[in-house]
């Protein structure tokens, strides 16, 4: 294992003891490299359009658009826990139907009936509720509380934050957990700079890559933990694509490209679906690779 993926992939643990893990243990989840924020990226923007689809374009609304991405988020998950290996078609699965249910999710927490948030020429946006309305601010304070709990709980727990070690039921529940509500989490901050805080769709796409800038130069930092820089960086990286999915989708008076959310959601999955493959190719030449014992010192 190099330098950088070492970095980018929150350690805590030597490259001699990660390669111990690897030949005693069956890897549930994938190790963090470049690729894994390209493809978490394009993840979470097409979480944003397709999730955008079905509640706004296709007026289902947020309600029924939530139950409904909801449960195909707990029977990806269900497929993903009683799986016996990594499979990168099963996780990347699983982090898109939370980037969709956040996406959903998020918008009823945060929105009402207010006319902005509806179609032109629409009176209601699908049956039910059309939203809590308790705003951006609350919103974010509840899931960031909540986020909160979910990571005491499991340091309480003493099972290891660090994803590449984790490979327990419980430890994968508990990561599962704590990735739909970042994700529901982050939706709310892209959403909040891209309609509240004057930024704008690019304007808050370029402030949010500024600040993952900076947490890539902290790697280099030995007092900041690289496990608190990876989760900082993978609640970030869901509002970098809330507010790239809206650049691609908005109208351009509000300052996007107006490419619809069918166009750019089939666009997004066309290149998610590449990048699944790519990784699952290289997956099966890893596993191919014998792993060599580990000198015991004697």
């Amino acid at each position: 294992m190099d330098k950088t993926e070492t970095a980018l992939g929150a350690g805590g643990t030597t490259g001699a003891e990660t390669s111990r893990v690897a030949g005693e243990v069956v890897r549930k989840l994938p190790q963090v490299t470049l690729a894994f924020w390209i493809m978490k990226i394009a993840a979470t923007t097409l979480g944003e359009t397709a999730g955008d689809l079905f509640s706004q374009t296709l007026e289902l609304g947020y309600f029924l658009t939530t139950i409904a991405l909801f449960l195909v988020f707990v029977i990806t998950l269900a497929v993903q826990l009683a799986s016996r290996r990594y499979n990168p078609f099963l996780y990347w699965t699983v982090i898109l139907s939370t980037s969709m249910a956040g996406t959903t999710m998020s918008d009823f927490m945060n929105r009402d009936a207010s006319a902005k948030y509806l179609a032109q020429g629409s009176s209601s946006l699908g049956w039910g509720p059309q939203g809590l309305g308790l705003g951006y601010p609350v919103g974010a304070a509840i899931l960031v509380s909540l986020l909160m709990a979910i990571f005491v709980g499991w340091r309480l727990s003493g099972m290891t934050f660090v994803i590449r070690d984790i490979v327990t039921f419980r430890a994968e529940a508990l990561f599962w957990s704590a990735i739909l509500v970042s994700n529901t989490l982050g939706t709310s901050m892209g959403d909040f700079l891209s309609d509240s805080s004057g930024l704008g769709y690019a304007g808050g796409a370029l402030l949010i890559s500024g600040a993952l800038v900076v947490l890539l130069a902290l790697m280099w930092v030995p007092a900041v933990p690289n496990v608190l820089l990876f989760w900082a960086a993978f609640v970030l990286t869901r509002p970098l694509g809330a507010t790239a999915g809206d650049f691609l989708t908005k109208p351009v008076a509000k300052g996007g490209l107006d490419l619809g959310t069918a166009g750019s959601s089939a666009v997004l999955l066309a290149v998610l679906g590449g990048l699944m493959a790519y990784a699952h190719v290289r997956e099966r030449r890893r596993a191919q690779v014998p792993v060599r014992p580990v000198a015991d010192g004697r």
